[in-house]
């Protein structure tokens, strides 16, 4: 039998990847300390890495397949095919940034305040490139971790992956610009992506997992409603596209059907009922596409 190898990120994206794994229709069993969990697909066969070597091994055709950050993609320089944009993160739906950040009382207000000093990063390459096309000539040296700790003592600035801010604020750091904003990426070694049984799997496993991160924080919502008051229903409802109305068995009542965030159904649902929508069910949505 034929197998996709494909990588997941293991780290804090590695929660939310087999979330959406699952939510896509996949059963993944991750057993403690093992770095190939069971998924309930023959033809899948999972591992899980860092998410900054999933781009050399995919390149490199250890791996057909993997997840993983624009920012490692661009540090790695790899040549791989780009599948589908996934717009998500370790707190959900959204993008990452790679920040230059200063001590807050540091004279450094700009980025070319910076020139002939220290800046330290896991994302050197990046930096380096960044720094280039800023006019900036300083130091990037990489960094093995505890990079807030570091200025003002060790280096002048770091570059550093944030999603709140709250660590830069906690080590008294203070944001002077954005380097880079990431989101995850489905990428393909580019042997595998010309093989068409392949590429088909890859394709497919996009769709639903496009389909998984799009159903994220919505949910369906069905009522029904007389024809008098259907037009007040209509002008409360916010829809993906148009809702879907069909004609319910009883004369003069119809069935309106949309999906929606999760949050605007639990303000809709009350003033849905006031103006006379009856049998009112939200039901909780795993995948959407369209």
């Amino acid at each position: 039998m034929r197998k996709l190898k494909i990588a997941l990120p293991k780290g804090s994206l590695e929660e939310i990847t087999i979330e959406l794994f699952e939510r896509a229709g996949y059963k993944i069993n991750k057993r403690e300390r093992s770095y190939t969990p069971f998924i309930d697909d023959n033809e899948l066969e999972i591992l899980l890495i860092r998410t900054q070597e999933i781009p050399l091994y995919v390149e490199k055709g250890v791996l057909d397949a993997g997840l993983a950050g624009n920012d490692w993609i661009l540090e790695r320089g790899v040549k791989i095919e780009r599948v589908r944009e996934l717009v998500y993160s370790k707190q959900g739906l959204g993008r990452v940034r790679w920040v230059l950040a200063v001590p807050v009382n540091s004279k450094i207000r700009q980025p070319k305040d910076l020139e002939g000093g220290k800046i330290a990063t896991e994302l050197v390459e990046v930096t380096k490139n960044y720094l280039r096309e800023k006019g900036v000539r300083a130091e990037v040296e990489f960094s093995w971790g505890a990079t807030e700790v570091k200025p003002p003592y060790l280096v002048d600035a770091i570059v550093e992956l944030t999603e709140t801010g709250r660590s830069l604020k906690a080590n008294n750091l203070r944001v002077i610009d954005t380097v880079l904003e990431s989101t995850t990426w489905l990428i393909a070694n580019k042997l595998s992506w010309k093989d068409p049984w392949k590429r088909e799997k890859i394709e497919n496993l996009a769709i639903l997992l496009e389909g998984a991160i799009n159903g994220l924080g919505k949910v369906g919502l069905k009522v029904n409603v007389s024809q008098d008051n259907l037009g007040k229903i209509l002008k409360l409802l916010p829809a993906l596209r148009k809702p879907t109305i069909s004609k319910l068995s009883e004369e003069g009542w119809w069935a309106v059907e949309i999906v929606l965030n999760e949050i605007q159904a639990r303000e809709l649902i009350p003033q849905i009922k006031k103006v006379g929508g009856e049998g009112i069910v939200e039901y909780p949505l795993n995948k959407v596409i369209y």
